[in-house]
């Protein structure tokens, strides 16, 4: 695809994305597969603001909410709308935790907790960008000793590859010079009606999830301590059902969550190995996406808190109009050692891979 080609697809201008943010150079990067379809991803964040596929009629449309320019992003109040998240994805208990003896304190964002990797996350970070062909871009990204009050330097390398099978890969690579925690993710927003001025809700979009347990919050949104039967609960998609379906039931976890923001346990046949997580699908479009992980768990929101505020190519996202699956590891791990352990020492390497697979069910 040549440079004439990517300046613009369907509405999006690759100048609103080239900007200098912190000393470094912004730009848009499109992944196209042999089907003609895009990827559209910006190394601000590494958020992906393009993702566009068919529907049942070969039409295409946009499915990922995101920004309309980098300005727009550093002005949001939404800074997490589908970008890469770090040092520590979701959430950790008032910001504290012990490694190795030793207390630490990291930087308080998300009431009295530690949220998303802190007040200047990954998400706000201009990454290294390298294209490497048609259908992948390579991000790189220091994270320094103290960064949000993180120890040990990390760095961290994320390949975005688009097969032409409508696969949106992401691999995640990362290493330290000193004993630290991570958990790593993409927190994409995906509506795969197509993003509309309004984007529809995803109430009807059925839903499956390959999980028996989930874990329960408190009311900050903070792990109870519990692993718990998703049987007889709103938690329960292991056979499909519509997202709205129990959204908004009489339970307390629901009410914790405002809907669901809630990790699901995924079922695996041994640890690390890449599997079915999820799959939704958009019954008007025809459009589905299946989700493939070899990380423990996957975090189910539906964007219970958006107020409506404008998005790209003139979009609007009122609430529950997305639903997100962030494949990770569990929220407060640091703080409970019984969970899937999050320490990455020095010589050894962290590794994630997950899938978004799109597709059509006419």
């Amino acid at each position: 695809m040549s440079t004439t080609e990517t300046e613009n697809f369907g509405g999006l201008k690759r100048s609103n994305y080239q900007a200098t943010v912190d000393g470094k150079k912004t730009d848009l990067f499109f992944l196209k597969n042999s089907k003609g379809h895009v990827v559209a991803i910006t190394n601000y964040g590494g958020a992906v603001v393009g993702v566009f596929v068919p529907d049942k009629n070969g039409e295409l449309a946009n499915v990922i909410q995101s920004y309309d320019s980098i300005e727009a992003a550093q002005k949001s109040d939404s800074p997490y709308k589908s970008t890469l998240i770090g040092r520590y994805g979701n959430r950790i208990c008032e910001g504290n935790f012990t490694l190795n003896g030793k207390a630490y304190h990291l930087a308080v964002n998300n009431g009295k907790n530690h949220l998303h990797g802190g007040k200047k996350g990954y998400n706000l970070r201009v990454w290294e960008a390298q294209k490497m062909g048609e259908h992948t871009l390579a991000l790189n990204l220091v994270s320094p000793y103290g960064e949000e009050g993180y120890t040990g330097e990390v760095k961290v390398s994320v390949e975005y590859s688009f097969t032409d099978d409508d696969e949106l890969v992401i691999e995640y690579l990362a290493t330290t010079n000193k004993k630290t925690i991570i958990n790593l993710t993409h927190h994409g927003y995906f509506s795969l009606a197509g993003i509309a001025n309004p984007t529809p809700t995803v109430d009807n979009v059925v839903c499956e999830i390959n999980a028996d347990f989930f874990i329960p919050i408190d009311d900050t949104s903070i792990p109870t301590g519990e692993i718990l039967k998703v049987e007889g609960t709103p938690f329960d998609f292991r056979a499909p059902k519509p997202l709205g379906q129990d959204i908004d039931a009489d339970d307390e976890q629901i009410k914790n969550g405002a809907g669901y923001d809630h990790c699901f346990v995924l079922n695996k046949k041994e640890f690390g190995e890449l599997s079915f997580a999820a799959k939704v699908v958009e019954p008007v479009s025809g459009r589905t996406m299946e989700v493939y992980t070899t990380e423990p768990g996957v975090q189910l929101y539906t964007d219970n808190w958006a107020d409506g505020k404008d998005g790209q190519c003139g979009a609007t996202f009122p609430k529950r109009s997305s639903v997100c699956f962030e494949a990770q590891h569990f929220p407060d791990t640091p703080n409970r050692p019984y969970f899937p352990n999050v320490v990455l020492k020095p010589g050894e390497q962290y590794k994630q891979k997950t899938i978004y697979k799109f597709g059509v069910e006419k």
